[in-house]
Parts: structure tokens; sequence; C-alpha cells
């Protein structure tokens, strides 16, 4: 057992995280990233619109976000381990059956199948499989697991141009779908231990119940907005920010090359975090990024000349971000009922990534593109002001909660 809080079993964290690194890297890059390579090969073959091929992600993502309190619970229960290997074989399933696909509604139903190997697979069973095995000491694995995470466009969407060039976009889904099974469900089954059926009963008991105090529960519907509105704005920036930013006047070629110094600097940020060793209280690295993001968007509104400032800032708060909203959890309340947690602040959040790409598409069609990214500043800095409000009642209601023994 790990120091620092209810870790289940003695599992090298070194070892873990890097069997959990390569997973988040596929199962990333083969449903979320995935569309950004393969939407337009996808259209041209089928001939389905452009708009609905991408919805399919969308589709990913509810789902994603409805079966995200189970898994959370099962987590709790179970460990991690067995959900994980579940994910694979939901993520290897959806990509073979998106690689059949003749007809729209074959699409949708493969991206249900992909969306719930999301659930189950992508940061939120991570953060909770680790909250499960350190206990409180597992804000360290979080941040390394972020920095493999980080990685997951820069690998996959250039394996998936050279899996499309070389197989077509049916023949990349199928390579991704085998290499769920060859690579990741193994990586899981052997990297990640099991945990032993006293401990999975223990750990059931332990799952927060309907009688949560009435400060706990303020605070934990409070870090829910938070989180949900900071999802709100990551999608629609991932989606339309190279379109806003040509509707700013910049080129194409412009507008992409600015983009990536969002990659880099959602890297630096997580590095400089793994570096401070998480001597400083994580509500701290939220706070830290909620500025970031809301100076980033403030100067984007500002205008061009300081585009390049503003990305960087922005990309930074989104890799800092990341970090936070799973060690935040963990060192608020506890390990115990960690994964049940991230599972219940999970559905929002993912519904919000589902429905904020149309939502935008709908803002900058009736108010354009700077009003857009006005809006977005002024939504961050309200979140600012929400993670403020968060900081002073934890600081006003842990203490009570503690001392209550809850």
């Amino acid at each position: 057992m790990r120091p620092g809080g209810a870790g289940s079993v003695d599992a090298d964290p070194h070892r873990v995280v890097a069997a959990l690194g390569i997973v988040q890297i596929l199962a990333w890059g083969s449903s979320y990233y995935l569309l950004a390579i393969l939407a337009a090969p996808i259209s041209r073959d089928t001939g389905w619109p452009y708009a609905w091929v991408i919805g399919g992600v969308s589709v990913g993502l509810l789902v994603a976000g409805l079966v995200s309190v189970r898994v959370g619970r099962t987590i709790e229960a179970q460990g991690g381990r067995p959900v994980l290997a579940a994910a694979a074989m939901l993520l290897a399933l959806g990509l073979a059956l998106l690689a059949s696909a003749r007809t729209l509604p074959v699409y949708f139903l493969s991206w249900s199948v992909i969306g719930a190997g999301m659930g189950a697979g992508l940061y939120d069973a991570a953060f909770a499989t680790l909250g499960r095995l350190y206990g409180l000491a597992a804000r360290r694995a979080i941040t390394t697991l972020t920095l493999w995470g980080g990685f997951a466009s820069t690998v996959c969407w250039p394996l998936s141009a050279w899996l499309v060039g070389e197989l077509g976009w049916r023949g990349a889904c199928l390579a991704y779908s085998g290499t769920h099974l060859v690579v990741t469900l193994p990586l899981v089954l052997v990297g990640i231990p099991a945990e032993p059926p006293a401990q999975r009963a223990s750990a059931a008991g332990q799952a927060p119940g309907v009688s949560m105090p009435t400060g706990r529960r303020l605070l934990v519907g409070l870090l829910a907005v938070i989180l949900t509105a900071a999802a709100a704005i990551a999608a629609i920036c991932s989606v339309h920010l190279i379109a806003m930013l040509e509707a700013g006047g910049l080129s194409l070629a412009a507008a992409v090359a600015l983009g990536a110094l969002i990659g880099p600097a959602q890297v630096g940020a997580r590095v400089v975090e793994l570096a401070t060793g998480g001597r400083h209280h994580p509500i701290w690295t939220m706070a830290v990024a909620a500025v970031l993001i809301a100076s980033g968007l403030a100067l984007l509104s500002a205008g061009i000349r300081t585009t390049a400032l503003a990305l960087i800032a922005y990309g930074a708060g989104n890799g800092l971000w990341s970090i936070a909203r799973g060690a935040l959890p963990l060192t608020l309340f506890g390990s115990a009922g960690y994964a049940a947690l991230v599972g219940r602040l999970a559905l929002p959040s993912l519904l919000a990534q589902a429905l904020a790409p149309t939502i935008g598409a709908l803002m900058i069609a009736r108010l354009d593109a700077s009003a857009t990214i006005a809006s977005l500043a002024i939504l961050a800095l309200g979140n600012l002001a929400a993670v403020g409000l968060l900081w002073w009642l934890s600081a006003a209601w842990t203490p009570r909660m503690d001392a209550q023994g809850d």
C-alpha cells in the first residue's frame, strides 16, 4: 500500500503510469482526435455531409457522459483494471463497426460504441484508477499521466494520416481496432494491478452516499459548474479556433502556425507543475489555470498583435487545468469515493463538450468570430470568479467537515 491515502495495492507507479500513458495516447488518438484526419476522407468516400460526419464525435461524447457515473462507481467498487480492459474492447469493437459503416445510422451506432469506450477509458477513468491505487499520493501520477496524454495528437495525427494514405480510412479504423486488442488491452491487463476482493468490497462501501453534508454537496456542485464551463470553452476553441483566427484577419497558414503554440504550452505548463513536486495545494493549480485561460482569451479578443502570447497563455492554462480537475477533487474530498465522484463530475463536462461545438458554430454565425471570442473571455472570467469562490468555501468548510469525520 502506498502512503498518503487509501491505496489498494503496492504497485510501482512508474510502471502503472507508463502503461496508462500509452493506453491514453492510443485511446485519445483513435477516438476524440480521430476525425481531425479521417472526417474529410469519410465525407468524400461516402458522400455524407461533413457536418454529419463530425457529429460522430458529439454522439460519442454524449454516450461517454451518460456512462460516466456508472464507470466511476464500477471503478470505485472493482478497481480500474476491468473497466479499462472493457474500454479497450469497446473501442476495438466500435472502430471495427465504423470501418464497416455504409449508412449513417450504422456510422452513429459505431460512435455510440466508441463513446462508451471513451467514457470508460479516457482521462476520467484513468484518474479514478490512479486514485483507487494510490489514494492521496496519486497527484504526481496524475500529473505525469497528463504529460503522456499531451502527446496523443502529436503521435496519432501523423499516424492516422499515414494509415489513411496506405490503407484508406476504413483500413485505418481497422488498424486502430487491432491495436487496441494487441497493444492497449494487454497493457491494461499486465500493467494495471488487480485489486483483491476484500479491498473491492471495502471500496464499494466508501462510495459517497445520499447523506452527503450540505457543505460538501455545495462544493461538489460548484466544482461541477466550474469544470463544465471550462469543458465548454475548450470544446469550442478546439473546433473553431482556426476559423476564428482566420476571421480576425490571419491567413490559414498563420492561423495554423499560431495554433500550434498551444500544444507545447500545454506540455510546458505540465512539466513545470511536475517539477514543483505537488508542494502546493491543487486549488492553486486550478486558480493559475483559470487566470491563464481567461487572460489568453481576453488577449485574443484584443486583436492579432497579441495572438501568440494569448495562445501560449491559453495553452498553458489548459495544460494545468487537466491536472487540477483530477487532483483537486482528490485533495478536497479524500480518496474514499474518489472514483465515483470523478464519474459524477464527468457527466456534465462531457455533455458540454458534446454540445458546445454546435453552440459555438451558432454563435459565430449570429454574432461573428470576434464577439464569440469576447463571449468566451467573459465566460472564462466568470469561471475564474467561481474558482475564487470555491477556494474561499473550501477553506471555510473543509475544516468543519474534517472535524465531523466526513
